[in-house]
């Protein structure tokens, strides 16, 4: 009984960690929450107001006069860049997945995997100054134009101006590139560890390779996928350095076309706390705590969703079984 209690306390922690830590920012922005109300999500304007003149009192509480706090922009540019990043990495992932579990040479298939998952080890601020450096000039120079002159003739998000090539689509490459890694690796291992006999079952039976790939190996790792890609969802929608490096770090600018700065929930926290620490009423802080709990909120949210998905998946599978 004393083994299963520490178990449960090791268990319990994490939990109880996430719960603390939403509660922190819940206390923390609760005046923030009161002064911005629900156009807090829906404003598209955030001024710290004149942070050189005396405080005013507004709606009962004391804050630079102009000021006014407004996120809709950063809830889009996180969500848009977040899908685009999962939009490149889901299909490379599953491609390299099995890449590394069919076609890689045994002897070969530890090496390269390890070189995959070291991909994981790379910290954030190294991926940034690498799209700084090489993605940015690359992208804008070269692909941006082409882009624009062959998609951006069907679809209007694609048309141009390309800009400088800050903004939503490198943000969107450069994470891809940082969670392509997380489902590689996770669906690799899955593919890996599937029963020898299914796959000797299915060619025994007729079917080609890429059939017993497709159509037996793959929908056994169904489950490992989707968990595997909401891991990598959650990784995108926290990234911090790298999308601030890239982004363009608008503000109060919702994107017109792909290749628009943007800025993300994350990224903007650590590009204006400096700035709001010069807030003498501190209501400025207050809102960024207001920011990271509405970024907690919708990363419970997804991790809600996964585990939905998951058990109605299980759910049809036990019917169709049945």
């Amino acid at each position: 009984m004393k083994f299963r209690a520490w178990l449960a306390v090791a268990a319990g922690i994490l939990p109880a960690t996430l719960a603390a830590i939403v509660l922190f920012l819940a206390l923390y922005s609760w005046q923030a929450i009161h002064f911005n109300g629900w156009g807090f999500v829906v404003r598209n304007t955030w001024n710290l107001g004149n942070l050189y003149a005396n405080p005013i009192l507004r709606h009962g509480f004391q804050v630079q006069p102009g000021a006014t706090y407004g996120i809709l922009f950063l809830i889009a540019g996180t969500l848009l860049s977040t899908f685009l990043a999962l939009l490149f990495a889901v299909p490379v992932g599953i491609g390299a997945a099995i890449f590394l579990a069919e076609a890689v040479p045994s002897h070969l298939r530890t090496w390269i995997s390890f070189f995959v998952e070291l991909l994981m080890a790379i910290p954030s601020v190294v991926f940034g100054l690498w799209g700084y450096v090489v993605v940015i000039p690359f992208l804008s120079r070269h692909f941006f134009p082409l882009l624009a002159a062959t998609l951006g003739r069907v679809i209007p998000f694609f048309a141009g101006p390309t800009g400088s090539g800050y903004g939503l689509l490198t943000a969107g490459v450069v994470l891809a590139l940082m969670i392509v890694p997380i489902i590689a690796a996770t669906l690799r291992d899955a593919l890996v560890s599937q029963p020898a006999a299914l796959r000797e079952a299915a060619l025994g039976l007729g079917a080609t390779r890429f059939e017993a790939l497709w159509k037996v190996m793959l929908p056994g790792t169904r489950r490992t996928l989707i968990g595997a890609t909401f891991l990598a969802l959650g990784r995108a929608l926290g990234e911090t350095m790298a999308v601030l490096m890239v982004s363009g770090n608008a503000l109060n600018y919702l994107p017109h076309n792909i290749y628009n700065p943007i800025s993300t929930m994350a990224a903007f926290i650590v590009s204006q706390l400096d700035s709001a620490l010069q807030d003498p009423t501190g209501m400025a802080v207050r809102s960024l705590a207001e920011i990271a709990l509405v970024l907690a909120i919708i990363s419970v949210i997804v991790n809600g969703l996964a585990r939905l998905l998951l058990l109605v998946w299980n759910n049809g599978q036990r019917t169709v079984a049945v």
